[in-house]
Parts: C-alpha cells; structure tokens; sequence
C-alpha cells in the first residue's frame, strides 16, 4: 500500500495559516500598525482605497529594519518579540507570534521599504503569493513603508466573501480606533480613498477619546483612577444621562491590548444598577494595569481574549472604580459608622407612658333609618372626650320608603362573565376586535386590558404603539409620503467617523424619512427639519440611533435601511411605560394594533398581547 500523508507545500500552509490571522482588510491594517508601535514609531499614516480591497498603505517613521531582517521578516515565526516560551508570560509588546506579515505575503502583493537611522540606504522588497519577485536598495526615509496590494488576489472565495466596501470600512475603522485608543502619545492619520478621516495630534488620553468620537463626548466623561496590589485601573466611564439603547462606546484595554470581556461588562453596569433604564448602555473607556504573568493573551489568533488568573478579585475591584466615580459625580456622601460623640437616636419603649392612641366606644343598637327620635349620639373616647352628632342631619339625607328601590335584586340573576361571549374562543384578530369590549382599564401605566371574546386581553401599550408606528412609517416610507416640519431653532448633530461613514450610505433614506441635514464640516450637521409627528422628541439621539441600527444590522439592500429607520422612528415616538391614558386613548391603540399585520410581536420579537383565557380564569378561582 503506497502512503497518502504528504507535507503541505509551503505556500499553501501559508494561505491556510493566513485565514486565522488575516480575515479581512481591517486585519491587515491592525497587524501592520501595531508593528509600527512596537518599533517605536512616533507618527503613523494609514490609506486605504477601497476599502483596502485594492490598496492598503501603512506609513511609520520606526525603527526600520536592516537588509536581512526584512527579508527574514516575512517567513513564518520570525519575531523579535520573543525567544523562549516564557517570555509568552512576560509581554509588553502587541505582536509575538511572527505570523502577521508571513500571513499577509501569502494571500496579497506585497512592497516594503525601509530603512535603520545611520543607514544610508533602505531596502526595497516585493512579493507576490510568498514569493520574493525582487530585492534591490532604495533611499527611503528612517521607518518603514508597507503597501498591501490585491488583497487575497490568490484565493478568490475569500475575496468572494468580503462584504460591501462601506461594512468593510467600518470594520477598518473599528480596528484603527481600538489602537489609536491606546496610544494617545503617538499621532495619526487616516485616508480613505484620499479624503482624510482622521488627522488625531498626540496629547492626553482625554483629548484622544473626544477627537476620536467628537466633542459631544467630553461632557459626558468620569475619571477613573485605583491602584491596587492586583492591578490598576484608569480611564473614564460615561454619567448616568449619557446611557443610550445602542451604539455606546465601550472598551476594555489590558496592558494597552483591546480585549472583549463580557464578565467585566457585567461589572461595570452593576455599578448604574437603578440608575440607567434596564436595557440600556453606558460608555466606558477602561485600561487595565495588571502584572503579564497574571494573565493568558495566547488563546486567540486576534488576542481579543485574554484570560486572568484573578478574574473575581479585579471584578470587584472594577465595581468598585466605577461606583466610586459614580458617587462622586452625583456627590453622594458614604455612610458614617462611627457614632462616637453623636446624639443618641431615642428607642421607642410602649412602656415609658407615651400617649396611645384613642379609641372609640360605639351602640351597635344604633339605627339612624329604624329609630327617628334619637336626636343624638354620644361618642365617648378613652381620652375622656364627648362629642355629639345631631342624627337628624343624617336622616334629612335618606329618602322616604328606600326600601323600595332595592326590591327584587336579590332574585335577580347577576350577569356572568361567562357569558359574556356565547362562543367559544377564536384567536384571529379580526374575531378580537369585533368582540372586545369598549371598555378599557390601564394597570400601572404600562398594560391596557379589556375583555375580549376569548378572556382578558393585556396588550403591552409601548410595544403596541411601536407595531403600530413601525408599520405606518413603512408604509410612508414606499410611498415617499412623510413630510418634513421645520424647527425654529437648527439643532448640531456632532457625528464620529464611524457614523459619518453609515450617514454617508444611508444619505437618500435619511432625506426621504424627512430629516432636513446641512453638513457644516468636520462630521458636523445642522438639523434643519424633522419628520412631521415628531414634536418633542430628541431628534440628534435619534438619528444617532438609527445610525447604530443601521450599523448593529448591516443593512444593505433599501428595504433593510428602510425598515431599520422607520423601527428607530417607532421606538422614538411611542408613549413611553407610565404615560396616563384615557379610554378613548387606549380605544385608538387596540384598533390600530389589529390593523396591522401581525398583532402578535413588535418589529424586534418580542410579545405585544397576551390572552387569559376564560376557562383560565375559572380554574384559578374555582
């Protein structure tokens, strides 16, 4: 029998190898920008075209590299990061495995120019598919020049697969903010396509984060600072007003890695526990000091997961931080436990002869309507007070022969509510609304009930008006029939790159729902007009909202965006849990839940109505 195992070529054990580190453009450039910090750049240019499918560019004025390591830096496992295995354990630098440029060469075409301080002469590089296709010196400045070409030109299925050139820059984007993020000492730029995005100056971290997401920002930020023993923790975390449902600012950092941790979500929203709506997001920018040998970052090809060996302890630790920062912004005062020198708080003791209070002695033989000359009552206290209530005041009150309007109730037959309906039950909508009742009752602002033929109806009444809205803007929507209301006074909508780039896709949508923006530069709009219908309601943090929408979902096609903006607009409008209704009120939402398509679930899923069913309610009280 011949034998069939055989090694892999190596430019195929590349390209295999390349599909855990090189996933798509925005890899790329992470990979290449944390190779520019870690050879101590200063100043770092990133440019992309496309979207990085035809060209990327990363710019760096590094360290370089002489002649021999940069050929060597381009074969799998070679770094200068490492040289044994425990110094897995001890890392302060971004990259360590050697796998990055190896990956890259190995499904793009590839140029490099660099060159060492003293050197009077870089290096010129290409490659193409792993192969070296030349080497020759060049005058380049101190650093190093990397162009990416043709990304994945060699494997067309994963070319095939990248998604459009817009989701493809948001992810570039988001990758680019993780690092500058880290690094507010170091300056950046950022073009796309020759426009510049990003031009972000060094200076302080504070500064970083409001040049980064835009002034609005800053008013919104708390420090945190704690050192302890197990680690340190600084950065800012959002006030309370700041909480948004979706598209919150949220990063962990650990030892300037970014890292995605839901555990320690947690702990940071326990910290606004009752102070933010349930649901809600707040903003944090967290960086987490802790000793490399404490923690596991060799787990994932993207270092996105780290593991901590005291993962509890900085839980607490966290919680901690943020409450404190919390308690400091709202200044709220810790509890005193020390009472030395204070006033005694007096014990209440029924013994001491305190007053009781007063009772009442009555005549249960007392009839005001059987016994018309008692002219008085007397109502004796234990405190030994008399007073005297003139009876016939009361019977001035009581009509003659009353006992007549209450004759042949107790033979009469009560209506049931058994009977209420005659059939049995039926769930289409068109059989509810036809036998519910007129009558509605609210309960705790937040649920309309009303008999119907089935039972006891309770309709969600925010859930409902968003069904009802979600369709009446979808309809609006195709038929390009919402209207535009001016507003007296042109509101700034400050937007973050990453917005600006969604807003730029969702332009015609945005326009067609009646929003009137007026670009003022700098990813700065004056909002001139709203849709009409919406008096009263915070229009920039809505069209922020329907920007992350947008972006949580991916939408591409028209009808996605459409819906994804009239479901926005829905969840603005609605009456919020609490608001009081009047009958006619909750009349209008019953009939217009059962006029549209499905009564049942709102937009996102989640239940409208639930019935209680008669024979339910029988069994329960039977």
């Amino acid at each position: 029998m011949s034998d069939i195992i055989q090694l892999l070529p190596d430019s195929v054990a590349n390209q295999i190898a390349a599909g855990e580190v090189i996933q798509r453009p925005a890899s790329v450039i992470k990979e290449l920008v944390e190779n520019a910090i870690d050879a101590g750049a200063h100043h770092i240019d990133v440019l992309v075209v496309d979207a990085g499918r035809t060209s990327i560019q990363v710019i760096d004025d590094g360290k370089g590299m002489s002649e021999i390591d940069a050929r060597l830096s381009f074969e799998r496992h070679a770094t200068s990061k490492i040289r044994l295995a425990d110094d897995l354990f001890n890392l302060r630098t971004m990259g360590f495995r050697g796998e990055a440029l190896a990956s890259i060469a190995a499904v793009a075409q590839v140029e490099l120019k660099t060159r060492m301080e003293g050197d009077e002469l870089g290096t010129h590089l290409s490659i193409a598919g792993s192969k070296f296709t030349g080497q020759e010196p060049c005058a380049c400045p101190v650093g190093s020049n990397f162009l990416i070409e043709n990304l994945f030109f060699n494997v067309p299925a994963r070319r095939k697969f990248l998604k459009s050139n817009s989701t493809e820059l948001n992810n570039i984007i988001s990758a680019f903010e993780r690092i500058v993020l880290v690094y507010p000492d170091v300056s950046f730029t950022f073009l796309s396509n020759g426009s510049e995005m990003y031009n972000l100056k060094a200076g302080g971290l504070r500064k970083r984060i409001v040049d980064v997401f835009g002034k609005r920002i800053n008013q919104d930020l708390l420090p945190v600072e704690l050192e302890t023993s197990v680690c340190g923790i600084h950065g800012f975390v959002g006030k309370p007003e700041s909480a948004k449902k979706k598209g919150a600012n949220q990063f962990f950092f650990v030892n300037g890695r970014y890292m995605r941790h839901s555990y320690f979500h947690k702990a940071v929203m326990s910290a606004y526990e009752r102070l933010v709506p349930q649901g809600d997001q707040i903003p944090y920018f967290l960086y987490f000091d802790v000793d490399p040998k404490d923690i596991d970052v060799n787990i994932h090809p993207t270092k996105t997961e780290i593991k901590f060996e005291n993962e509890q302890a900085i839980w607490q630790i966290l919680t901690a931080s943020v409450k404190d920062a919390v308690g400091m912004f709202n200044n709220v005062s810790t509890l005193e436990f020390d009472n030395e020198g204070k006033p005694d708080i007096p014990v209440f003791n029924p013994d001491n002869g305190a007053a009781q209070m007063p009772g009442f002695d009555y005549n249960p033989q007392y009839n005001p309507f059987s016994s018309p000359s008692v002219k008085t009552v007397e109502h004796t206290s234990k405190m030994g007070q008399h007073h005297d209530v003139d009876a016939s005041i009361i019977r001035s009150r009581v009509p003659d022969q009353w006992q007549q309007l209450y004759e042949g109730l107790e033979t009469e037959e009560k209506p049931s509510h058994a009977t209420f309906f005659q059939d049995e039950p039926d769930e289409q909508a068109g059989t509810l609304i036809e036998e519910k009742s007129p009558v509605h009752y609210q309960y705790k602002g937040k649920y309309i009930m009303t008999a119907v033929k089935s039972g006891l109806m309770i309709v969600d009444q925010h859930r409902a008006h968003i069904r009802i809205l979600f369709e009446e803007y979808q309809r609006r929507l195709e038929q390009r029939k919402i209207h535009s209301q001016k507003v007296l006074f042109p509101e700034t909508l400050q937007l973050s790159v990453q917005e600006r780039a969604i807003y730029d896709k969702m332009y015609d949508e945005i326009a067609s729902m009646g929003f009137d923006l007026t670009d003022l530069g700098g990813n700065t709009f004056a909002l001139n007009a709203t849709p009409e219908g919406l008096e009263g309601i915070d229009a920039p943090r809505l069209v922020r909202e329907m920007l992350a929408d947008a972006e949580e979902k991916g939408v591409s096609a028209a009808r996605d965006i459409n819906d994804s903006l009239a479901l926005s607009m829905a969840r603005a409008a609605a009456i919020p849990y609490g608001q009081v209704l009047s009958n006619e009120e909750m009349e209008n939402i019953v009939n217009g839940l059962f006029r549209c398509s499905n009564v049942n679930y709102t937009p996102s899923g989640k239940s409208v109505l639930f019935i209680l069913k008669q024979q339910d309610i029988e069994q329960m009280l039977g």
